[in-house]
Order: structure tokens, then sequence, then C-alpha cells
């Protein structure tokens, strides 16, 4: 399958450096798409068939996508213009495909060249896409099938996530390198991967974020949780202590990898393996540099700080990424000359971290303003952008809150252009329109209303004086239960989002509500209606 499809676009002029933009939902011909881009030569760019269309139009222009391959369904929600689309299942593509030859094309590819270009948030307003190149995923691949076991027959791994989330990577390449299943999701998300691990369990490996872990355990009684998976790879974002130590006493058998990485490094080039009955902090140290990369922590003067000082991170290796698509300036400041090896380069991470006595890394948090939401890298500056365009938005900001523990999320703070006449309706208006140009793990769980934004002396907005948004003020104000399904119903609303009340006719999402609070509630309703 893949080679004709490959076959197919080399007769469409895709060789390379050539970028195909792939907007499929998961299954058979989104893998077969990816191998069939590389047979043919070219890099992919995995595009959320969800994403806005602004947004898809934006990636696909700045990536210069030759074409985007994907279905008559999906077909209709893409951006109209200058884009070439081709649907997978459509009669006459169907009819070239069957007709191409079954043999893989005569094309070399060279290790350096271009594997896929993925976007990530960008603190100027814009998504930035990152050149990911062969020999760097080739190594990170082929060190995770060592060293996660994968080499020895396991039970391959669950694909729950979005392709333009980078830890479909490790959940689709790892195992079919290794002669393992991937076994799809069909629904996605927390509630797809439950459903996978109820039906079929011992995977060799499960990639997640942390937030999955306790939903999991909401979602699998503790003789699926111990019968899921060998090992659980956790990335994207803090891994807390408690987290882990409660997820092995229900799975005393596996082994929990906590891997660091930017995009920019692929994947993950920094690992540290917990197992049941070890001693964690509150946080899990990121370990150590996996093969072919070398971590430093630097001072200002990019000189070595002593175990136990905290400075910049900064990456070395074969996994750096060519750089940054169109941003020559943004890549010459991140990926920048290395002074410990001549004519290498070395990754700028903006992560503050320090070596401790025993030689492990640990991550201490950011030099900038970017944030981890939900394992998702988002920069607040790009978010904001987009707010303050609203017409009626005079001033905004945007930050991470995180006023619950283990639960961050973004909240959206804007002055009105008219501060005499203020729209009832203008928070939700603000999320709406944030919504039809940016992801959903980016739109801001709440919108606060201020008369003006709080500044320090020297001008600048003062973080510790934003208010913490408060839903209890609506909520419950309209319309009340009228029976005793609607009560438990309310019920479960509010216990999942913290309130003392919620009516019939309050929205989740307005009330600070997202797609992890989703999947509580969802197991709420199941436990208490016994109802999907």
């Amino acid at each position: 399958r893949a080679n004709r499809l490959a076959h197919y676009l080399v007769g469409q002029g895709i060789g390379a450096e050539s970028v195909v933009g792939l907007c499929l939902p998961r299954g058979v011909d989104m893998i077969a798409a990816i191998l069939a881009v590389w047979k043919a030569g070219a890099g992919y760019l995995p595009i959320d068939p969800e994403y806005p269309a602004e947004r898809i139009g934006f990636m696909l222009a700045d990536s210069g996508a030759a074409l985007t391959l994907t279905t008559e369904e999906i077909l209709d929600d893409l951006p109209a213009g200058r884009n070439r689309f081709v649907a997978l299942d459509g009669a006459l593509v169907r009819m070239l495909l069957a007709a191409a030859s079954g043999e893989s094309p005569e094309v070399v590819v060279d290790p350096r060249s271009l594997a896929y270009v993925i976007y990530t948030s960008g603190s100027t307003g814009r998504p930035k896409g990152v050149a990911v190149t062969h020999d760097g995923l080739a190594n990170y691949v082929t060190w995770a099938a060592d060293a996660y076991g994968m080499r020895e027959g396991s039970g391959g791994a669950p694909l729950h996530s979005s392709l333009a989330f980078d830890l479909t990577v490790t959940s689709v390449l790892v195992p079919l390198v290794s002669g393992s299943a991937v076994a799809v999701s069909e629904t996605g998300g927390a509630e797809g991967l439950a459903e996978l691990l109820r039906r079929a369990g011992d995977f060799g490996l499960v990639k997640v974020v942390p937030a999955h872990l306790p939903l999991l355990s909401e979602l699998l009684d503790d003789a699926q949780v111990a019968a899921s998976a060998r090992r659980w790879v956790v990335g994207g974002e803090v891994l807390p202590g408690a987290v882990v130590r409660d997820w092995l006493s229900r799975a005393p058998g596996s082994v929990v990898v906590n891997e660091y990485g930017p995009t920019e490094t692929v994947v993950g080039c920094c690992v540290f393996e917990i197992v049941a009955g070890q001693e964690v902090g509150e946080s899990v140290p990121i370990g150590r540099p996996i093969a072919n990369t070398r971590l430093y922590v630097l001072d200002e003067r990019l000189q070595p700080v002593a175990p136990g000082v905290a400075g910049e991170l900064y990456i070395a290796g074969v996994q750096l990424a060519r750089g940054y698509v169109k941003r020559p300036g943004l890549t010459a400041e991140r990926f920048t000359a290395n002074p410990f090896e001549p004519g290498a380069r070395m990754y700028r991470t903006g992560d503050v971290a320090r070596w401790r006595a025993d030689g492990l890394l640990e991550y201490l948090g950011r030099a900038d303003e970017q944030v981890k939401v939900r394992g998702f890298r988002i920069e607040p500056g790009e978010v904001q952008a987009v707010v303050a365009a609203h017409r009626e938005v005079a001033r905004a900001a945007v930050v991470a809150r995180e006023d619950t523990p283990g639960d961050t999320r973004l909240v959206a703070y804007i002055v009105p252009t008219d501060l005499d006449d203020v729209d009832s309706q203008l928070a939700d208006s603000v999320r709406q329109f944030t919504a039809q140009r940016l992801p959903g793990h980016m739109v801001p769980s709440a919108v606060v209303i201020l008369d003006a934004l709080p500044l320090t002396a020297n001008g600048k907005l003062d973080r510790k004086a934003l208010p913490a948004p408060d839903a209890s003020g609506t909520a419950g104000a309209g319309r009340g239960p009228a029976n005793h399904q609607e009560e438990i119903l309310c019920s479960a609303f509010a216990q999942v989002l913290g309130l003392e009340r919620v009516g019939v006719d309050d929205d989740f999402f307005t009330l600070g509500g997202h797609s992890l609070l989703a999947v509580r509630l969802v197991s709420r309703i199941r436990a208490d209606l016994g109802v999907e």
C-alpha cells in the first residue's frame, strides 16, 4: 500500500525536500502515507483535521507543502485557495493507486534529508515549524526500540493521539521497526486509550502525558491497570512523584519512564526509569541523556555550572532538528554554536535545570513564558495575539494558572474597548473567536474582564495581581434541575468542575472545563447513571 502511494507521489513531482501534508484519520491509510512520503524521498507535515481551517492554511503555506493527502469527508473542512488536496478514497485516486507498482521506488534517502515538519506554538503570535531530519529520527527510534524492550517481541503500542502531537512518533515508529503491532484507537484521547487497554492490554509500551495516568486510574479497574502495559513512557510536562507512586502501587509489575525532550530534539533525549518501591521525590528527575546525545547546564556566559546549581539546559548531538522553517533568525538564536565541540551546534531549550550529586538531571522550570498545558507546549504570546485581535478587546494578557493542584489551564484577561458598555456575552464571544483560530488545547478555559491590566512599577504585567477566574457567580444562575436524572447530572458537573452548583443550561467549557475534565465527567456519568 505504501509503495503504490509512493509511486503516485513521485508521479506528482514529489521528491527530496518536498513537504507532503497528512490530514488523515488515525488508521491504516495514515501509517501507509507516512511510509509512502519517505519512500518518495519527501518529508511529511502532520495536520490535525480538528484544527481551524485558518491555522491549517497557515501551516500549508508556511511549510511550502506541495500537496496534502486527506479523505473526501475531511476535504470539505479544509481551506480553499492554492493548496493541492488529494483524497485517498476518491474514485480516480483509488484507480491510479491500484494500477501503481507494489515495489518500493528506487529513491535514495539521505540521512540528513527532511523526515517531517511539525508545528509548535510561537511566541511571536504565529506557530513555528520544526524541521526534523532522518538521522535524528532514526537515532531516537533505534535507541527507544532497544531501551524500551520492544525488540523482545512485546505486545506493541496503542495509538490514541493526533499525528500532530509528536508523542505519536514513539507510539507508531518504535513498535513498527521492532516488528510489533500498533493498535489504533478510533475515538482517541484518554477515553479511546482506556477502551484499547480494556480490550487488548498487555502492551509493550504506552506513551502518555502525566495527566493521563490519574484519568486512567478512574477509567480502569485495578486488574486492568496492572495488565495493561509493561512500560509507561511519560512525557510532555513535569511528572509529579505522587502520580508515579499511585500508578506503580496499582501496576507494580510495570516500569514508568520519565522521558524529556523538546520537539527540536526529536521527541525524547533524556530519560529516567522508576519501578515499584523506588523512592521518588515531589517531582521526578529527567535522568540522563540517551545515545549520541549530550546535555549541558550552562550559565549566561555559556560556562558549565557546578552540580546543584541551576542553569539553562542545552542539548547537543545527532537528534538536533535542522531548525525552524523560514525562520533563519529564530533558528540562529535557538540553535547556537557548541563551544565544547568545534563545528557542532547545540539547542538552547529555555528550560532551567541542575545536575544532582548522583549525576541525574533535574528539571526546575522555564526561563521564559512558555508553558505546558496537558502535555501541549504553548506560547501564551501566540494566544494573546489572537485574543487581542477581537474587535471588542482593547488590551489582553494570557497566563497559565494552576488554581487547582494538578490542573493547569489558560486564562485570558481582557480590557474591553468600551468600558461603559460591556457586552454581557463578551467572554463567550472571545472564547468562540479564539476557537475559530486556534487548536482546542490553546483556547483559554476562562476569560476574565477587567477595567485595566495590573502593572508593576516598571510598567510590566503584574501576574501576581491577576485575579483567579470565578465561575461560581454565574454557575447555576439559570434553570435548575427538573427531575432526578437532571439532579444527578448537575451534581456530576459541579463535582468535576469544583463548583457548588451547576444549572441545566450552563456550559461545561465556559465554566472552566477542558478535554481531560470531560473524560472525568464521562466516567462519573457512567458510574452514576450506568449509561455512555
